[in-house]
């Protein structure tokens, strides 16, 4: 395998080629129907063919293309079943593997980039490598201290290259549509390229990495690596074992997906709100399911999460919108939903709609979170993308005059892919559970009563208890004997008796209280003799 192609006119002549094969294979199809073949083989044949060359043009090229091959993978599940089949196998290849860079050129960047003497600080290290990504490879290896690490190592030329393919990529987005119905492949591509300085700077992703976690660490539910080491086109980390998300999606348990499904969809909510920084690359070969601790009964399945190469910053957590928005949904106020959407920029100021309109094009999308737990199938997806691209129904006719402001364009692409890797896993989530403890506005926090200045809350009538009654009429209050000793320390001490009167709600004082009666009825003479002046007066005894 030669190395990474950089030369933009070998890599573009290689992407311009994918429509044109793809014409090429219909006017194939064509003949093949001509010829007596059922429509229904033919396509299934087309399908195939343009599965097996959108692979390996973009796996071969990496950088752009690649990328692009692994966001649409996590939407396969929106693809009728009778076009995703061919699509699925190719595209989640896209997650785990691709063609590897030969030893050579990994040592040439070590040796660049961490020293001439780079093998020294390693025990071991395994010249194949254990993935490969969109603009580098990772090698497994043994650090100079017995650890057992990830070393991630960038292609050379990735940024040039990751620019030169999603420039030519955007030029025939549409034609990559179909792949995703509804869904514009263009603003994604956008959306990538804003991003290439970020994704190729290890130095912020080792800065993302260990945030998450110093935050993480100890967690019961989610594992993040520690960084090791970081340098120029190099990234070292602790080595995680574990089964690859998307071995679960093609053959794991049930209790593994739902567990891999409740835990992905904590980690979207809980990351944000306990980091400041959203993990925006959620394609299942960044996650590994771990297994429960030997010897601890409590433990359950854990959640390993890897490449935090893209992430959102959002120092207040998620936007508060997003809650306060699905919150007023599921209430039923279209009202108040359209109000939100358009102080936010969803809803331009020279577009109107109407509200309950709005609210029913919502719904839909926001099932998962109406009921205590919900399972995510493809079928659910299908449906989704189906009311939404089908150029007849409101649905679609609303949503294209809908507006995604700038800052909300990663969190949602996110959101999308996660409920896309939810619905290949087919797990059942309590999606309410995580909303209603990482969301900000899903919940309505209750405030505290609030009292004028002076003022105190109103205090539960106290008990009293039968002996008291004779001194009730004499105005006298009434302690127990035992209040004394507490007195000093401020306890409220009530007598024994009380307990046998406490259903009665009466109020218990002690017979000592008995001198403290002509005091208090001397205090409240003096004061009506001070005149009317007082009686707006505040006394603290």
């Amino acid at each position: 395998m030669s190395d990474l192609p950089r030369k933009a006119v070998t890599r573009t002549a290689k992407l311009a080629a994918l429509p044109l094969g793809f014409a090429g294979r219909a006017t194939w199809g064509l003949g093949k129907r001509i010829g007596g073949k059922s429509a229904e083989l033919v396509a299934r044949e087309v399908q195939q063919r343009t599965a097996d060359q959108l692979f390996k043009t973009l796996g071969e090229l990496k950088g752009g293309a690649m990328k692009l091959g692994q966001a649409l993978s996590v939407f396969e599940s929106a693809l009728p079943e009778e076009i995703a089949g061919p699509y699925r196998a190719a595209l989640t290849k896209l997650q785990e593997a691709a063609p590897p860079l030969p030893a050579r050129t990994v040592h040439g960047v070590l040796a660049e980039r961490i020293g001439e003497d780079w093998r020294d600080r390693f025990l071991e290290f395994e010249d194949t490598p254990a993935a490969a990504a969109s603009i580098g490879q990772v090698h497994r290896a043994v650090w100079h201290d017995g650890r057992a690490v990830a070393v991630k190592v960038q292609y050379p030329g990735a940024g040039e290259a990751l620019l030169s393919d999603l420039a030519q990529l955007s030029r025939f987005a549409r034609l990559l549509g179909p792949l995703v119905p509804g869904m514009d492949i263009k603003p994604l591509i956008k959306e990538l390229r804003e991003r290439v300085s970020e994704e190729l700077d290890y130095e912020l992703e080792a800065q993302a990495q260990r945030e998450h976690a110093a935050e993480f660490a100890d967690d019961p539910d989610v594992l993040i690596p520690q960084v090791v080491h970081q340098s120029d086109q190099v990234l070292v980390t602790e080595w995680i074992d574990g089964i690859p998300l998307s071995e679960v999606v093609a053959e794991g348990t049930e209790e593994q997906r739902d567990r891999a499904g409740q835990l992905l969809a904590r980690f979207l909510f809980s990351g944000p709100a306990r980091t400041g920084l959203l993990h925006a690359d959620p394609h299942p070969g960044n996650f590994r399911l771990l297994p429960a601790e030997e010897g601890d009964p409590e433990s359950e399945w854990r959640l390993g999460v890897l490449d935090f190469g893209t992430v959102d910053r959002l120092p207040g957590g998620l936007p508060q919108t997003i809650g306060d928005s699905l919150r007023l949904a599921l209430e039923g106020d279209a009202a108040g939903v359209y109000r939100l959407l358009r102080e936010e920029g969803f809803v331009k100021e020279s577009i109107d709609l109407d509200p309950d309109a709005v609210l029913d094009y919502l719904l839909p999308i926001i099932e998962p979170t109406q009921v205590e737990e919900f399972t995510f199938t493809r079928g659910w997806l299908r449906e989704q993308a189906a009311r939404i691209a089908d150029p007849r129904s409101p649905a679609h006719q609303l949503g294209r005059q809908l507006n995604l402001p700038p800052s909300y364009v990663l969190i949602h692409r996110v959101t999308l892919s996660t409920i896309g890797v939810l619905c290949q896993l087919g797990a059942t989530v309590r999606m309410r559970d995580e909303l209603e403890a990482w969301l900000p506005g899903f919940l309505v926090e209750e405030e505290p009563e609030e009292f004028l200045e002076g003022e105190e809350p109103e205090a539960l009538p106290a008990q009293e208890s039968p002996e008291a009654e004779g001194a009730r009429a004499e105005g006298a209050e009434v302690k127990s004997p035992e209040a004394e000793g507490a007195r000093a320390e401020g306890a409220e001490v009530k007598s024994p008796e009380a307990e046998g009167a406490r259903a009665e709600g009466a109020e218990v004082k002690s017979p000592e209280a008995e001198g403290a009666a002509g005091d208090n009825e001397a205090l409240e003479h003096a004061g009506n003799e001070g005149g009317s002046e007082r009686k707006g007066d505040a006394v603290e005894a």
